[in-house]
């Protein structure tokens, strides 16, 4: 009888784990080739996951709540159609930031071997906390026992060890700054938190006070999505060097040719032409032009991408962005730009995107515009090194050079803030980047065809 395993798929460059959400099928149902099995989530998106054959459902490897590994085997399929599986009793009722142990009821012997490799379930831990599988991967990697991690200070929610905690727990050990084998803290229902590893450790330096809150106060927690994006961003300003060049373009040709044109080109099209493909194009022609900003950092390597995969920052009705990707950005004509750009933004907002659309970004484009805003210093979505924020276009008094001398009027300007690593994309470069970006905006053929 074959069995099937599927995998927790690649949602992304910077992504590593996903949080599972629903279960849509259990144990013994039928499924289909390419039907939803589960909803998952990252920071970016929540998204399903499909069966790769049609069988039956014959294992859950992870309770709702669990955080898997990418790469990590979530259920076990079995492929004849016929098949009989009991479904588990084991699968629980999901709990907050909780990790679950392999279902094992119907589950294969060597499949349960494999799950328990990929994550571990402290069965009595000192205050009953949870590891993700990267963190108990680094531990098992440095050597790092199960009593130390119990009794390892955690920054996270709920006193949570997070990568950052392990790694300086390792070279803290490593330079014979704490003791490895501290006596199990003592913990109470009450208070999560773990005791300090040991005297040389300072735990409370390390603590955030509990911030006094008075009848005029309202305490929110912030949304799962929230605080992944918080956690990523902090990790962008520190992985890059931010800088931010500004450069000031005239759109007046711009608006003044979308404007003659947008109700012809939606007749043709059936798509509305807004201002988004109009930078997209911009920018792929400028990125033709300087290449070097369309890299990635390794090390001290660099890695240029030859394809051209443009992300638009959109905005989301829970306040939150997301940022979809048009892959080969370069190969659409405008037309093509607008139908793409149309139909991710409509499908943010209802949070049907795909995995495979919301990764691969090579640059960005935010449009702080769209919100009032003049200009921006937008953070750069690692693993880029750039991304350019489109402020509101605003009419405005400018100086206009003619052959018989210079004017004033009134012109359709905007800013263009571009944000580079500093670590590789010079001033020059990417101040020249945006400058080129402007130049082709500006240079805008009033008699341009659609």
């Amino acid at each position: 009888m074959a069995k099937v395993e599927l995998l927790m798929p690649k949602m992304g460059e910077s992504i590593m784990e996903a949080t599972i959400l629903k279960w849509l099928k259990k144990p013994g149902d039928t499924i289909a080739l390419d039907e939803a099995v589960l909803e998952i989530a990252t920071d970016k998106v929540d998204s399903e996951v499909p069966s790769p054959v049609a069988g039956v459902l014959a294992a859950l490897m992870f309770e709702e709540g669990a955080v898997v590994p990418v790469g990590g085997i979530l259920a076990v399929i079995e492929t004849e159609a016929g098949a009989t599986v009991s479904p588990s009793p084991a699968v629980a009722a999901p709990a907050p930031q909780a990790a679950s142990a392999p279902v094992a009821a119907a589950m294969p012997a060597e499949t349960a071997n494999l799950s328990a490799a990929i994550t571990t379930k402290i069965e009595s831990p000192a205050a009953g906390r949870f590891y993700s599988p990267l963190v108990l991967n680094i531990a098992n990697q440095e050597g790092v026992s199960m009593q130390e991690l119990e009794n390892l200070p955690g920054t996270g929610n709920e006193g949570r060890v997070t990568k950052k905690d392990i790694l300086q727990y390792v070279a803290d050990k490593k330079a014979g700054k704490t003791t490895a084998n501290a006596a199990p803290a003592v913990a109470t229902a009450t208070a999560p938190a773990p005791a300090p590893v040991s005297s040389g450790a300072a735990p409370a330096a390390s603590v955030t006070p509990v911030a006094s809150v008075g009848g005029n106060m309202e305490i929110i927690e912030m949304d799962r999505m929230r605080r992944m994006i918080a956690d990523n961003m902090i990790a962008s300003k520190r992985t890059s060097a931010h800088v931010t060049s500004f450069v000031e373009a005239d759109m007046t040709n711009v608006v003044m040719w979308r404007d003659k044109v947008k109700k012809e080109f939606e007749q043709r099209y059936g798509e509305k032409l807004t201002f988004t493909p109009i930078f997209i194009e911009a920018a792929v022609k400028a990125i033709q032009d300087f290449p070097m900003i369309n890299v990635s950092v390794d090390g001290t390597n660099l890695i240029v991408k030859k394809d051209i995969n443009i992300g638009m920052a959109a905005a989301l009705p829970s306040g939150n962005l997301i940022v979809p990707v048009i892959h080969n950005a370069d190969q659409y004509n405008l037309a093509g730009l607008a139908k793409r750009v149309n139909d991710l933004a409509n499908r943010a907002r209802i949070n049907k995107l795909k995995p495979d659309e919301i990764q691969g970004g090579t640059y960005t484009i935010s449009n702080v515009g769209s919100f009032g805003n003049v200009m921006g210093t937008p953070i750069i979505p690692q693993p880029q090194v750039a991304i350019m924020a489109v402020g509101a276009i605003r009419k405005k008094p400018a100086v206009i050079e003619t052959e018989s001398g210079d004017l004033i009027g009134i012109r359709s300007m905007m800013f263009l803030s571009h944000s580079y690593d500093h670590r590789v994309v010079d001033g020059a470069l990417g101040g020249m980047f945006v400058r080129r970006m402007a130049d082709y905006l500006e240079q805008w053929d009033m008699n341009r065809p659609i």
